[in-house]
């Protein structure tokens, strides 16, 4: 496709309706933050170098003496939809949350992603994707369906057929701000574990948030998921929520992402207190689905026009055991 050509021309061109205007105002007023909320980098090769401070009392989320406890090693994964092992000092974490992780994992059932079998090319899978630039092979078809609803077209309304891989990219963004603690935090935590387990083939990243962000491991690079659990159970529930910004952080670790196999789960009560409003970030992913815990307070509203917005689906979660069927059904599809 020629840089010149008519489409990229059409500089009159009408724009295309925002999803997320006409809304309703935020049920409540979020806090306006005075300083940029901060992202820091914890994940394996990342230097962020943070240093948690821990609530009164000096004692953890789990409810341990960090003196006490063991460092986070790897750990190993048997198969699919299963999580053992051990830190490096013989003595695993937090049992109860892992035994909570191992039992979410056992009734997981995420299907594997959806190929297109009927256009292969050599060794590659060849899938019709929205043009970014990097192919010239137009899928007429699909091309001409696009262009029945959008006649005056953009670039990504023209189709293109593109290798793909059938690997999926998920974001899993999780709460880890005040309203979160105590059993929250462990069925969280868990319920990171678990999925990490399961998408042992596919590339996860997870992002811990609450006024600021941390990102506990990055796409691609398939941190083991007791290391995760970990990680989850080091960092102290605390501070306002700002939904916004960890939105932010799962647009731009997607950017390089086909959108066909790229979505963000956010696992939160979505009482969002600080920072912009989140639905016009939700919009701009490529899917965004909700695990809402119920257990304390919350905001469902909100949770549903995230995820009508994110072209996802909203599932409640009041216990551990509610996690399981609620990714499946999310990878359902």
């Amino acid at each position: 496709m020629e840089a010149d050509s008519p489409i990229r021309r059409q500089s009159d061109r009408p724009r295309r309706q925002d999803p997320a205007r006409g809304l309703k105002p935020l049920r409540r007023k979020p806090k306006t933050l005075t300083e940029e909320p901060e992202l820091r980098d914890v994940s394996p090769g990342g230097g962020g170098g943070m240093v948690l401070s821990l609530p009164p009392g000096g004692r953890d989320r789990a409810g341990r003496n960090p003196a006490q406890r063991g460092g986070s090693g790897p750990a190993v994964t048997e198969e699919q939809g299963t999580l053992v092992g051990v830190t490096e000092t013989g003595v695993a974490p937090d049992p109860e949350t892992l035994r909570r992780a191992r039992e979410i994992a056992a009734r997981l059932a995420v299907s594997r992603p959806r190929t297109d079998r009927t256009s292969r090319r050599g060794a590659g899978d060849i899938a019709s994707v929205p043009y970014r630039g990097g192919s010239d092979d137009i899928d007429l078809d699909r091309t001409l369906e696009q262009l029945t609803e959008h006649p005056v077209p953009e670039d990504e309304d023209i189709i293109v057929r593109e290798r793909v891989t059938t690997t999926r990219s998920v974001v899993l963004l999780v709460d880890l701000s005040g309203s979160m603690r105590g059993e929250r935090a462990r069925t969280a935590a868990a319920a990171v574990g678990a999925l990490a387990a399961e998408l042992l083939r596919d590339n996860l990243a997870v992002i811990a948030f609450w006024s600021d962000a941390a990102v506990l491991s990055r796409l691609g690079q398939h941190v083991p998921p007791e290391r995760l659990v970990e990680s989850m159970l080091r960092i102290p529930a605390r501070g306002l929520t700002n939904l916004a910004f960890p939105l932010q952080v799962a647009r731009r670790e997607l950017a390089r992402v086909p959108a066909r196999d790229a979505r963000v789960l956010l696992l939160s009560d979505c009482v969002h207190n600080a920072g912009p409003d989140p639905r016009p970030f939700a919009a701009r992913l490529p899917r965004l689905d909700i695990l809402l815990d119920v257990t304390g307070e919350q905001d469902p509203e909100l949770a549903r026009d995230l995820a009508r917005l994110g072209r996802g689906r909203l599932r409640q979660v009041r216990t551990y055991r509610d996690v399981a069927p609620a990714l499946s059904a999310f990878f359902d599809e």
